[in-house]
C-alpha cells in the first residue's frame, strides 16, 4: 500500500517531542535501574535532550515518576480496552490479560515486572503520594473484578481479581530473583487453568 501524503514526512518530523522522549527514557531507566539509581541527567542523556532542558518539563524526580505512572496507566488502559474489543467472553479476556503480562517473561526475568517493581519502589519513597503505588495495580484489579462478576462470581469477584494479580506478581518476582523466564511462563499456564475453573458456583442439590 502506498504511503498517504500525511505519512510522507521526514524523520525529524516523526520524532517525538522532548517531553515524550524524556518520559520514554524515564520508563526504561526506572525499570532497568530503579528510581534511586536513576538521575535526571541519565534520563536526559538517553532521551537525547540537553540536561538543562529537563527542568522545563520536570522540576523534580517525583514529577518524572508521576509522568511515568500516568504513561503506564494510559498503556494499561489501552491494553485492557483492546482486550475488551477483541474477546467476547470474560474468561477469554482474563486469559488474554495473563498472556499479555506473561509475554514480557524475558524482560521480567532480567529487570522485574515493570509495574510491580515501580509500585514497590514508589511505596518506599517518603515523599511519594499515598495513592501512587496503588494506582496501576487497581486499574488491573478493577478490570479483572468486572470480568469475574460477568462470570457470575458476585461477592467473590474482588477476591478472585486480587488472587489473579497476586499470582502473576509473585511469579514475576520469583522469575526475576531466579533470572528464569520459564517460571513466569509456567505460572501463566497454571493461571490459565485456574481461570478455566472459575464459573458461577452451583446452587441447590447436584
Amino acid at each position: 500500500m502506498a504511503d498517504s501524503p500525511r505519512r510522507k514526512t521526514t524523520g525529524l518530523q516523526q520524532r517525538p517531542g522532548k517531553r515524550e522522549r524524556l518520559v520514554a527514557a524515564a520508563i526504561q531507566l526506572l525499570h532497568q535501574r530503579g528510581i534511586e539509581r536513576t538521575t535526571l541527567a541519565d534520563i536526559a542523556h538517553l532521551a537525547e535532550v540537553p540536561a538543562g532542558n529537563v527542568y522545563y518539563y520536570f522540576k523534580t524526580k517525583d514529577d518524572v515518576i508521576a509522568a511515568v505512572v500516568a504513561a503506564h496507566a494510559e498503556q494499561v488502559g489501552s491494553t485492557l480496552a483492546a482486550i475488551e474489543s477483541r474477546f467476547r467472553s470474560p474468561k477469554a479476556r482474563l486469559k488474554a490479560l495473563v498472556q499479555e503480562l506473561a509475554g514480557q517473561s524475558e524482560i521480567v526475568a532480567r529487570y522485574g515486572c515493570p509495574l510491580g517493581s515501580l509500585c514497590s519502589e514508589i511505596d518506599k519513597r517518603l515523599d511519594a503520594p499515598d495513592f501512587a503505588a496503588a494506582t496501576l495495580m487497581l486499574l488491573i484489579i478493577d478490570w479483572a473484578e468486572a470480568q469475574f462478576r460477568e462470570l457470575g462470581r458476585g461477592t467473590q469477584a474482588r477476591e478472585l481479581a486480587v488472587d489473579l494479580l497476586a499470582a502473576y506478581e509473585g511469579s514475576a518476582l520469583l522469575a526475576n530473583t531466579m533470572r528464569d523466564p520459564d517460571i513466569l511462563s509456567e505460572a501463566s499456564r497454571r493461571i490459565d487453568r485456574w481461570i478455566d475453573a472459575q464459573s458461577a458456583p452451583r446452587t441447590g442439590n447436584a
